[in-house]
């Protein structure tokens, strides 16, 4: 269950149903640990950041590093989160699907850290500035980190839901990106916003809005047929920003939604997620 404002559930049930942070940082913790993950702890300027990798790191020329959604953002439509550890950290477990040991994990700042780490962490954070300037180059740094832990050459974003807004506005301050893939991803937030007459992302950049920056970057995203989060107008509102020549590749799954089933599915999709 995702208690996020677009899914217009009552505070109390979403409450009630929550474990507490510390619990589904636990939760991650194990789900990493059980595919022999190390948890690592990121310092950025801004933020500190977790992130999840094989250990020990595999020298690798390319490196796939998988970016988390949004996570726990609201409460309820009015009333954020005091805590954006993601309750179903589908990213993650994207990533603990990907073949081999040159891959890497990225939560967004503020999810599942510790205590003392906590330092800007306001909730602007997980809602209007979700994507500000300060969250993208937080998330650059990171990546540069953990591209130099495995001493990669070329990167591969693959970025969930929010997180694929994150991996859109990296790439397009970076040389080292060879493709960028989304899975059920908000790619265009004007759009977002707009479809579900919510307040403006205020502070936040808007990765369709770095098209030309993107162009030349090799591109897939996924969206579900059924996803009335992000649905496939947003996907192809950000895909007719581009030149006709040059829009990216979209791949519409009718009967996946925006939780469902991209896990299932996810290993028969490498293939065209990764060519």
């Amino acid at each position: 269950l995702l208690c996020t404002p677009l899914l217009a559930l009552l505070l109390a049930s979403c409450a009630s149903s929550l474990p507490p942070p510390a619990q589904r940082g636990q939760h991650m913790d194990a789900l990493a640990s059980a595919h022999n993950w190390q948890k690592l702890r990121v310092p950025t300027d801004r933020f500190v950041l977790t992130a999840y990798a094989p250990a020990p790191p595999v020298k690798a020329q390319s490196l796939t590093i998988y970016i988390e959604g949004d996570g726990l953002a609201w409460m309820s439509r009015s009333l954020p989160s005091d805590d954006p550890t993601p309750n179903n950290p589908i990213g993650l477990e994207l990533a603990l699907r990907h073949p081999g040991s040159a891959v890497a994990y990225l939560g967004r700042p503020c999810q599942n850290i510790d205590p003392q780490d906590w330092n800007n962490c306001t909730d602007n954070y997980w809602t209007r500035r979700r994507f500000s300037p300060e969250v993208i180059e937080a998330s650059n740094q990171s990546i540069s980190v953990l591209k130099a832990r495995t001493g990669a050459e070329q990167l591969i974003l693959v970025g969930y839901s929010g997180g694929a807004a994150i991996a859109a506005l990296v790439a397009a301050r970076r040389q080292d990106v060879s493709r960028f893939v989304s899975v059920a991803g908000n790619l265009d937030t004007s759009a977002w916003t707009s479809l579900h007459h919510i307040e403006a992302l205020t502070g936040s950049l808007n990765p369709a809005d770095e098209w030309p920056r993107l162009q030349h970057i090799s591109q897939m995203h996924f969206v579900g047929g059924k996803d009335t989060n992000i649905t496939p107008e947003i996907v192809n509102a950000y895909r007719m920003h581009f030149p006709a020549g040059k829009r990216p590749e979209t791949r519409v799954l009718p009967d996946f939604n925006h939780a469902c089933c991209w896990l299932e599915q996810w290993p028969a999709l490498m293939d065209e997620a990764m060519p």
